[in-house]
């Protein structure tokens, strides 16, 4: 995988961990992330709880260890690497950030069409 295609599905990861424990969970802090992959160092701050930094933590080392090149989508893989409990409770997480953000960018398109009139 690409060093930009690893940046982009972090930041993915990140973005879904938050909007998705910042609804369903409580007792969040903040952590800080540095992350190596090939020649990147990556750094980010995420808050959540416990139960979700420990998820994305472990995406993360997925995804650093994903051997395919182009990456698949997970669900599609041949080899899934992801064991069965934390596959369960990342596609639980996925479905609900990724309709929530679904609805956020519909309320923002509808918004903007209301604004112009």
């Amino acid at each position: 995988m690409t060093v930009e295609k690893f940046k982009k599905e972090t930041e993915t990861l990140k973005k879904f961990f938050q909007i998705y424990c910042s609804e369903k969970h409580k007792g969040q802090f903040q952590k800080t992330y540095n992350i190596t992959y090939k020649d990147l160092n990556l750094t980010f701050s995420a808050t959540l709880c416990n139960e979700c930094h420990d998820l994305l933590f472990y995406a993360i080392e997925r995804l650093q260890e994903c051997p395919h090149d182009p990456k698949p989508r997970c669900r599609k893989c041949e080899n899934p690497c992801y064991e069965k409990d934390k596959y369960k409770q990342m596609a639980k997480m996925m479905r609900f950030a990724g309709m929530k953000l679904e609805l956020t960018k519909a309320a923002q398109k509808i918004k903007k069409i209301f604004k112009k009139n």
